[in-house]
């Protein structure tokens, strides 16, 4: 390996090369999707006639606020949506689902997820097990699930059983969050929204999208009537320092800004202190740093495979997320692998990641995360809670070539265990 400069040795170089070797037609199909997404934004950017003035700072009321209107134009034209609803005030992305659901959803309606339980940080939102304070739950508003099958695919038989025609809400999570089950290509997503129109003709399809965007060259945004997501994920292009989107149905995207503001104001009002150029820029950059997410996971898809390890997806498998797991096997092998994307990371290289009993987990879990915005996910991090079968969640990669470093210093650390 040319400029070595992390100490890789011999055999861990010549093991990547090969791993590129045989990554590499993936690799180009996602520079394909890349160039596809890219221009599509450089076109949206034409449309909306961005210019200087868009960045020019609001204060107080945020009246006329040309920038953040918009930058709403552009998600709307990009997810292929009528509306979009973009703000630096969602302080997550957590936060931004809990908007779009208060938003649309009132006393008595029903809410079916149908990917099984929805992820740790919105189950206190909907009011899962013990009750949280303002929770969904507490504002009447009931909450029914279809699991997923064994093997994590979406149970369409469940869904026929489960959605009525009552049914207010179908509730679709793109990405596996800390588990094993395959994400959720667009043409997954379609079926569902296809079958749930059926059943429900009424019914808002609302889909989780964090870290599906710019991952195929559909969007889901002809076949869900909501979507949200984070800036300080695909989105933001690792630029954005905060925020968050809602997209969709016109209606439906005035009812979410009506709960982010107050009914009547909506949209019209929240200034911009000055957010828009980081988050124009953000968004410019979003669809080429995704791609150089994705060429990260397949390429650490391919080595590790390599290394006898089983991965998920596989580095020739269609992606629907930046997400990679590795199933490490024992606990020694998961924390070298976190230690070594840290030692790879920009900021905070020189800090060792070590399990630590973090609240609202059962077990110890590591996380490694050099990061210029504080918990950034598209920027490389690797996490995983230590428990069987010591699987590591990695994603991210601002781009491909340091994220390609990062992965070999993960397997340089790991190799006295492997």
């Amino acid at each position: 390996m040319e400029n070595n400069f992390f100490g890789i040795s011999s055999r861990i170089s010549e093991l990547g090369e090969a791993a590129m070797e045989k990554a590499l037609p993936f690799i180009n199909e996602v520079d394909k999707i890349t160039e596809y997404n890219q221009l599509k934004m450089l076109s949206a950017f034409r449309n909306n006639r961005v210019s200087e003035s868009c960045f020019t700072a609001s204060t107080g009321y945020g009246y006329g606020d040309r920038g953040r209107d918009v930058l709403d134009s552009i998600y709307a034209e990009v997810f292929d949506t009528e509306d979009a609803l973009v703000r630096h005030s969602f302080a997550s992305g957590t936060h931004t689902l809990t908007v779009a659901l208060f938003g649309v959803l009132r006393p008595g309606d029903t809410m079916v997820s149908v990917t099984g339980i929805p992820y740790d940080t919105l189950q206190g939102v909907i009011g899962l097990g013990s009750a949280s304070n303002g929770s969904l739950r507490e504002f009447g508003i009931k909450y029914e699930q279809v699991d997923l099958l064994p093997d994590g695919t979406v149970d369409y038989e469940g869904i026929r059983k489960q959605v009525r025609p009552d049914t207010k809400m179908v509730y679709i999570q793109r990405s596996r969050g800390y588990s094993l089950r395959p994400t959720l290509l667009n043409e997954d997503i379609k079926k569902i929204y296809e079958l749930a129109k059926e059943l429900a003709p009424g019914c808002i399809v609302m889909l989780d999208n964090c870290y599906g965007e710019y991952v195929e060259m559909t969007s889901p945004g002809k076949c869900c009537d909501l979507m949200a997501g984070s800036l300080i994920k695909n989105p933001g292009g690792g630029i954005a320092p905060t925020g968050g989107y809602i997209a969709g149905r016109h209606d439906l995207v005035e009812a979410c800004s009506y709960r982010l503001t107050t009914p009547g104001t909506g949209k019209e009002i929240g200034c911009t202190l000055g957010q828009n150029r980081e988050l124009f820029m953000g968004t410019f950059n979003a669809p080429h740093v995704t791609g150089e997410a994705l060429k990260t996971a397949i390429f650490a898809s391919a080595l590790f495979d390599s290394l006898g390890f089983k991965v998920t997806p596989g580095f020739d498998e269609p992606r629907g997320d930046i997400i990679q797991a590795i199933l490490l096997e024992n606990e020694e092998r998961l924390i070298s692998f976190c230690q070594g994307i840290q030692a790879a990371s920009p900021i905070d290289s020189f800090v060792t990641p070590e399990p630590w009993d973090m609240p609202g987990y059962d077990s110890k879990v590591i996380m490694a995360a050099g990061a210029f915005t504080l918990g950034s996910s598209i920027e490389l991090s690797a996490d995983a809670p230590l428990r069987e079968p010591y699987a590591v969640w990695m994603q991210g990669g601002l781009n491909f070539h340091s994220g390609k470093a990062a992965v070999l210093l993960a397997a340089e650390k790991m190799k006295e265990f492997i």
